[in-house]
């Protein structure tokens, strides 16, 4: 197969168009990235974007929702979207030929959905349901509440999904006002890929696109500086414990992002990082434990987490300070800085975050 041959371009008053022309692809697939997200809700809603997220597919001026999906499905294609904290991704994928419909179907969800009273009332149900499913889950709650530790009242403290009581003060002009706001700036990013030159795919995409894009409105900044330490427990009847901890990070845009994302490699991102060997192979503590680096525009958060029994809490806090201490203190081990060099997972996680928009959501990003 032919290598992927990249390109991107400034669409005049516009959004930037990004390609991978995979010549002897049979597939395709496209995606709107919208750089609005959670944290852009100061003074609003909290999960007012996860909420318009689900919203853009239940119809618009032309299509409703059923055809949306079935447009798409019965030639064999999928569509799928995702909200995190800076960015909402819709995104189509099908066989090749499927691509004029992708920017065709995509185009009118994200930028001509209407909203329709009954179905915020609907949907507002389904996302309660939601809402109370990853609560109930330790794994997806603990998510939560290191977001509340790291980030405090800051909109990126909230839960991605807000709360019951949050999401019942969304009306439609709420959602219109947000979308007007975010969904037609000139910092959104089209990326594409198949077997078509970026000529191709933007003649499929022009024709849909809004006559009018707006300058970005800045989110709610955030001052790493100032933040304070805080511990979040919560306290519930269950066999595992689950256990986070964070620390802030430069944003995305910092030089220091390529040796914070190999001290994750090394810590715990993969089965021969440090925290692994160390407290699962060796010790027997827990069966999962991780590592991560999140990166934002102005900051950004290290992450450590874990599921183990409540007993081995205080002899596994020893293990994995220890291990950072050491890391800090003598630096790698030998063959430990090539091997997470030449890690896959390392490489994905680069192609897919680098510093500027289009990059890796955070694993907690809600998909419908």
């Amino acid at each position: 197969m032919s290598q992927a041959i990249y390109e991107w371009r400034q669409i005049p008053n516009g959004p930037r168009l990004a390609v991978a022309t995979l010549a002897d692809s049979e597939c395709a697939a496209l995606s709107i990235y919208i750089p609005a997200g959670s944290r852009d809700e100061s003074d609003l809603p909290a999960g007012l974007a996860h909420f318009l997220e689900h919203m853009v597919f239940k119809g618009t001026e032309r299509r409703s929702a059923r055809e949306l999906s079935f447009e798409i499905e019965n030639a064999g294609g999928q569509l799928n979207a995702c909200t995190s904290e800076d960015q909402t991704v819709y995104e189509g994928r099908g066989e090749a030929e499927l691509m004029p419909v992708l920017a065709d179907v995509l185009s009118d969800m994200v930028w001509h959905a209407t909203f329709p009273e009954a179905e915020i009332s609907l949907e507002r149900e389904v996302i309660g349901e939601e809402i109370t499913m990853y609560k109930e889950s330790p794994a997806d709650h603990i998510g939560d509440l290191i977001s509340k530790a790291l980030w405090g009242d800051h909109p990126l403290g909230n839960s991605i999904s807000g709360s019951l009581e949050t999401i019942g003060e969304i009306q439609r002009e709420t959602l219109l006002d947000f979308r007007n706001r975010h969904y037609f700036r000139s910092d959104i990013v089209i990326a594409a890929a198949g077997p078509f030159s970026a000529d191709e795919v933007m003649a499929m995409i022009s024709p849909h696109l809004p006559k009018a894009f707006h300058a970005p409105q800045s989110a709610l900044t955030f001052d790493r500086h100032k933040a304070i330490s805080k511990r979040i427990k919560d306290e519930r009847e269950t066999d595992q414990l689950q256990l986070s901890l964070a620390w802030h990070t430069p944003g995305r845009h910092s030089e220091s992002r390529h040796a914070l994302r190999m001290l994750s490699m090394m810590l715990g991102e993969t089965a021969s990082s440090r925290l692994f060997l160390e407290l699962r192979e060796e010790r027997g503590l827990c069966y999962q434990i991780s590592s991560d680096v999140t990166f934002f525009d102005d900051t950004g958060a290290f992450e450590i987490n874990a599921g183990l029994d409540p007993e081995s809490r205080d002899e596994a806090l020893v293990c994995i300070h220890r291990e950072i201490q050491d890391l800090v203190k003598n630096g790698p081990r030998p063959g430990e800085l090539d091997r997470a060099n030449a890690s896959p997972s390392r490489k994905a996680n680069w192609l897919l975050n680098p510093p500027e928009p289009m990059h890796r959501g955070r694993e907690k990003a809600f998909w419908i």
